[in-house]
């Protein structure tokens, strides 16, 4: 790592993690552990996750059985490597030793093969030094290097919509429809390596540290295990410089946009904390299982909104289970008794003065840190999002937006929240770090439970839901000093 940074223009950061480097990093003298435990990387098998989750792993040796027996496609469809994930200089490089061989053998990628620079710098350097190249020869198409199909950025050709199909990538998510917005697409997720290899036959059952490749002369080969220099020889290539230095005094600047437009919108601050217990709170849905970033604001085709907070908000929890009738965008609008869309519903209530809470269950909010995904809820008049736990950048998004994120005290009190009841979060002007909120769910029958509901709010953090949102208090606290 300090190679790394020295490499990248940032050897005072280095200089100064080295400081610490025995203190942080070096046991005590005489120190005791209870558990020692030894790996050896060298019997690690390589591993491959998926489909639908990055937590489903399968040993590259049992893959294939693995998705025969689960009906899952054998054939690959296309193979994709690199986003912010897995493109360092290092990984390209491994993947173009990959491609070198199988190119020497007359063999290219069997599938489309598409490589996502993760950064300018990357994109440049491996353009100079030729891996850019090599991954063409290959079969690869180089794209831009932006988030691209990792986060559904993908106007995929090759299969219909609703098409049972396979794909592999070395991206940081693969759940259903993140990619191609495809739900019926078996995305797997594994080492850019391991993708660059599979590609080269283009199904699952193709072991590539075991199996032999056909070349072009007929003759068998097995591929090497690939290597590739860490940092580049020549140093890295910073590429095209489009940063623009904001002006020294900003007092004259100001954004226009035009009131009509579809993608482009303002932002309004959100309203401060009014001092008072929020009572009565209306339950906009209380979500059953895995929640993350992606059911709670759905990528693809939507990001073209994404500078307008309220037309991307129409895409709020489209694809999060409701745990009243196991459906996905269907909530009851409890003012009316009629069914609806999530976002829908969510408007209603915004357009009378209710506002609402979610309710959650384990690990809510994991996945890519989406910003959307905090600002949604706040904008269409959510309060307060009460899960079993949650995913740590999440949490601190909701908190940033002035939304309440708290976890039950029991997780077992989530099965006593029903979808007509009434939240009331009490206690708030004793909101300190480390103490418990009160909760009060007031049931249709007129019974009540109590519970507890724990948090991790620091004080700075107290603040920005007391202000309406971090951006409110930074705006607070830069008034005060010019006034002072």
């Amino acid at each position: 790592m300090a190679d790394y940074l020295k490499a990248t223009s940032r050897a005072d950061i280095a200089e100064e993690a080295a400081k610490y480097s025995k203190l942080l990093l070096t046991p005590d003298n005489g120190c005791q552990y209870d558990q020692l435990i030894e790996l050896d990387l060298t019997t690690l098998e390589p591993h491959v996750n998926g489909p639908f989750t990055p937590d489903l792993a399968h040993p590259i040796s049992k893959l294939g059985n693995n998705a025969k027996k689960s009906d899952w496609p054998v054939e690959i469809k296309v193979g994709l490597i690199g986003s912010c994930t897995n493109s360092s200089y290092e990984d390209m490089a491994r993947c173009a030793t990959i491609a070198k061989e199988a190119l020497n053998h007359g063999r290219k990628s069997k599938i489309p093969f598409n490589v996502t620079p993760g950064s300018e710098q990357i994109r440049a350097t491996i353009e100079r030094d030729g891996i850019a190249q090599t991954l063409r020869e290959f079969g690869g198409t180089v794209l831009a290097n932006a988030c691209g199909p990792c986060i559904g950025q993908w106007d995929r050709k090759d299969v219909k919509k609703g098409e049972k199909n396979t794909i592999v990538s070395s991206y940081n998510r693969n759940f259903t429809g993140r990619n191609d917005a495809n739900a019926a697409t078996h995305a797997f997720v594994t080492s850019p390596e391991l993708v660059t290899a599979l590609a080269i036959e283009g199904r699952l059952d193709f072991d590539p540290t075991k199996d032999s490749i056909k070349g072009a002369d007929g003759k068998e080969f097995k591929l090497n295990n690939p290597f590739g220099d860490e940092l580049p020889a020549k140093g890295f290539d910073p590429g095209q410089d489009t940063y623009q230095a904001p002006p020294a005094d900003g007092s004259a600047v100001s954004a226009v946009v035009d009131p009509k437009s579809n993608r482009l919108q303002l932002l309004e601050p959100f309203k401060p904390w009014d001092g008072k217990d929020l009572v009565d709170l209306t339950i906009l849905i209380k979500v059953k299982g895995k929640c993350t970033t992606d059911h709670i604001s759905a990528a693809g085709p939507w990001l073209k909104y994404r500078g307008h907070l309220d037309n991307i908000s129409n895409n709020m929890f489209l694809t999060a289970t409701n745990a009243d009738n196991n459906e996905m965008n269907k909530v009851k609008n409890q003012c009316t008794g009629e069914w609806g869309s999530v976002p829908d519903t969510a408007r209603a209530y915004k357009a009378k003065g209710i506002s609402w809470v979610v309710f959650g269950d384990e690990n809510y909010g994991e996945g890519s840190s989406r910003e959307h995904a905090a600002l949604e809820p706040r904008h269409l008049g959510g309060l307060a999002i009460i899960v079993k736990s949650f995913a740590r950048i999440h949490e601190t998004n909701l908190k940033k937006q002035g939304l309440l994120a708290l976890t039950f005290a029991d997780t077992k009190d989530y099965d006593k929240v029903l979808p007509t009841d009434k939240v009331s979060l009490v206690g708030l002007d004793e909101f300190t770090p480390g103490k418990p909120l009160k909760c009060i769910l007031r049931h249709a029958d007129g019974s009540c439970d109590e519970i507890l509901l724990n948090h991790t709010f620091n004080t700075q953090q107290i603040q920005w839901f007391k202000s309406g949102s971090a951006l409110n208090r930074m705006k607070q606290l830069a008034a005060t000093m010019s006034n002072s």
